[in-house]
């Protein structure tokens, strides 16, 4: 007997000591929250596994693309970007990766950033000749302008944002006006939003720019149409990209790619969470219904996560252990 409990209290002590260095294996660990509402709760989701699975001291600090961008590679803090839009600082973060400063860990959406054109799903289902852009255009009895009826619509991307100028290049290009249709400005992304809840409570139609991942694409069943040619990075940059460009060509959106950056020090000092980071990778449209459920209940990045840990553990308790799967539950 005394040597079973000789035993277990030597099993004990060998699990508290394994544990502990776990913990400092992990150590202190800053992870950028970013101002978006799809990085916000990757944050909180990869805090509470962090925190909780693995025994780090995680702290989240706000985040913004350029902002955090430049401060990890100046200052290599914060260790962790979860969700980088690596085109946007593309040039800059290859010098940093090539130069040991940086490291794009792994894609955090496996299936990328997303834009285009989409109309409602039944409409697509009450038309299914319309699997283009082009075939939506044959119809613009179907999308009616909101403020004169005589004239289809195409929604435009947000004021102010980079994507207004593409959409607006690609209207011209495709020569929309000439069918019929007005460019509208919904002035905001509210607006815009509220365009498509719109069109969804009165079973009209709607045609436009949006965007995944989110909360709108998780509550509201979209289908985005292709522009029948593939995506051109050379004629994107110099013309479908920028503003008033004089002759555009019908052109694809780009798929932007969508890491977990981390500094290098991070990568040396906390190889557990490393091995997290590479490992986990969520799609669009459960982030969307994430999203979705967080806009219906006024919910914080915090709550969203925990939604999201308790409604999909068939996804995420693949990126972890057992055992850290099951510290993780009992956290929630």
């Amino acid at each position: 007997m005394k040597k079973l409990i000789a035993s277990a209290i030597f099993a004990m002590g060998a699990y508290a000591l394994a544990g502990s260095a776990q913990a400092a294996e992990c150590g202190d660990i800053s992870i950028a929250e970013m101002n978006w509402a799809s990085a916000g709760v990757a944050a909180q989701v990869d805090k509470i596994i962090l925190q909780n699975g693995y025994g780090c001291n995680v702290t989240l600090v706000t985040g913004d693309t350029q902002p955090t961008f430049t401060s990890m590679n100046e200052k290599g803090t914060p260790d962790i970007a979860p969700e980088l839009w690596v085109n946007a600082v593309r040039t800059a973060l290859d010098k940093a990766v090539s130069e040991g400063r940086l490291i794009e860990a792994a894609p955090l959406l496996s299936d990328g950033g997303v834009e285009g054109w989409w109309i409602p799903k039944f409409l697509a289902d009450a038309h299914p000749d319309i699997k283009t852009v082009q075939d939506a255009l044959k119809h613009p009895e179907l999308f009616p302008a909101p403020e004169d009826k005589s004239k289809a619509a195409i929604y435009n991307c947000p004021s102010g944002w980079n994507c207004q100028i593409s959409t607006a290049n690609l209207y011209k290009a495709i020569g929309a006006e000439k069918l019929g249709f007005t460019l509208v400005d919904t002035g905001s992304a509210a607006g815009l939003d509220g365009s498509i809840a719109n069109a969804f409570e009165k079973k009209t139609g709607w045609f436009g720019y949006y965007w995944a991942p989110t909360a709108i694409l998780g509550k509201y069943d979209m289908v985005r149409l292709s522009f029948g040619v593939p995506h051109d990075k050379k004629e994107w940059d110099a013309c479908t990209a920028i503003q008033d460009c004089a002759n555009p060509k019908v052109n694809s959106y780009p798929v932007s790619d969508v890491y977990t950056v981390v500094t290098k020090d991070f990568a040396s000092k906390a190889s557990i969470a490393m091995d997290y980071v590479k490992t986990r990778k969520w799609d669009n449209g459960t982030v969307g219904k994430v999203l979705a459920w967080m806009t219906d209940n006024q919910g914080t990045n915090e709550d969203a996560a925990k939604y999201f840990l308790k409604t999909y553990p068939d996804m995420w308790t693949k990126w972890v252990s057992a055992d850290v799967a099951t510290k993780v539950k009992a956290s929630l």
